[in-house]
């Protein structure tokens, strides 16, 4: 799972993507309703938009219903889920344009914050909401079981399933962003191979004060 991370710089979107960035800054690390940028496809266009992480906003939750996380969404589950089906049928799919993400490591006996060097981006989907002030976006990450690869099982609290958020390598990225249907989006979602570049793994520093400067 993966409830913070590394948000990519301006000057990559372009580099990496081919797209301008938002217009609005966004900060270096993200949290639960942070607002970071995403690639979408629109009318056959790429494009980057900000959204915020979470793909049902806290300010969207229902009074009177316990507040819960939507930052990650289950592969296998994905299509059944009331907070991520509507998008996963519509094909509403993202790239998350990210450094790094942050996973607890346990082995010392207590909570370490490590950080996970991406070799690639996140695949995602995104809604749209009505606001006040307009109309606003939202994504989520998608994530699978890893139980049994060599670094991701080494995060989150003894007992707890293992789990990863997808990787999408670059040469992979048309792949998805131009998937036509439910299957070859899930033919995407897959753990990264652990001969991969995926993670660089090292202790991190203590998380961000959130009143970080943005990007």
């Amino acid at each position: 799972m993966c409830t913070n991370y590394a948000a990519a710089r301006r000057d990559q979107l372009f580099k990496h993507f081919g797209v301008e960035a938002p217009d609005s800054p966004w900060r270096d690390e993200v949290y639960k309703d942070y607002a970071a940028p995403i690639i979408r496809r629109v009318e056959g266009s790429d494009r980057a938009d900000l959204a915020t992480f979470g793909i049902v906003p806290r300010r969207h939750i229902p009074d009177g219903v316990k507040v819960f996380d939507t930052m990650n969404a289950r592969a296998e589950t994905v299509g059944e889920k009331r907070s991520f089906s509507g998008a996963w049928k519509k094909q509403q799919l993202a790239l998350i344009p990210c450094d790094a993400f942050y996973e607890p490591n346990y082995e010392s006996g207590k909570a370490v914050r490590w950080k996970i060097g991406l070799a690639g981006d996140t695949p995602g989907l995104w809604r749209e909401w009505n606001e006040p002030d307009g109309r606003a976006l939202s994504f989520t990450m998608l994530t699978v079981n890893a139980q049994d690869h060599p670094l991701m099982k080494r995060f989150h609290k003894p007992g707890d399933e293992k789990r990863s958020v997808v990787i999408v390598r670059p040469s992979d990225y048309e792949g998805w962003l131009g998937s036509r249907s439910m299957d070859e989006a899930r033919s995407c979602l897959n753990l990264y191979p652990a001969d991969g570049t995926q993670a660089v793994e090292y202790p991190a520093p203590p998380r961000k004060a959130k009143t970080a400067a943005p990007t």
